[in-house]
């Protein structure tokens, strides 16, 4: 059995959207080049033929992944969340005292983490070492450059 993952209700949204994408899109699109290169010939020295086949079975292990996925996901409800410490999808507003800036994190699971969008997983080691601590806590976190000094100013949904 797989691990159970945690999502906001956009986070699987998102998912459950890819995999239909893929289901539908990218499976039709492969089956028309395996289609395609079955075509031209002789399959025992057809290239085209081999890449289409090896594209449509790393297409459905990923899908396989992501079926598994969402039948062990789990959406959080963020109006049962307590904000007094860290949690899943809470908001952190930290300052980094090694650079002497603020920074507004959001701690998601792995899938959904996207440093673009300032969302960390609570696996990563920011993540980690912010969960479970509270308003005004200063924490120290090793980072593969070192180690980073976190004071938490917020928390909020």
């Amino acid at each position: 059995m797989s691990e159970i993952q945690y999502f906001t209700k956009e986070g699987l949204e998102k998912i459950k959207h890819e995999l239909h994408f893929l289901k539908t899109e990218e499976r039709t699109r492969i089956t028309q080049a395996i289609a395609e290169a079955r075509d031209k010939g002789d399959l025992s020295e057809n290239a085209e033929y081999d890449a289409a086949k090896e594209a449509q079975g790393h297409l459905e292990d990923k899908i396989r992944q992501m079926e598994t996925l969402i039948a062990n996901a789990r959406v959080i409800d963020s109006s049962q969340l307590d904000t007094s410490k860290v949690s899943i999808l809470c908001k952190v507003k930290v300052m980094n005292h090694n650079v002497g800036k603020e920074a507004v994190y959001q701690l998601v699971s792995e899938t959904e983490a996207n440093l673009k969008e300032n969302k960390i997983s609570v696996k990563s080691a920011i993540g980690a070492g912010l969960l479970g601590k509270t308003k005004g806590e200063v924490v120290e976190i090793s980072v593969p450059a070192g180690k980073v000094k976190l004071e938490i100013l917020d928390i909020t949904l």
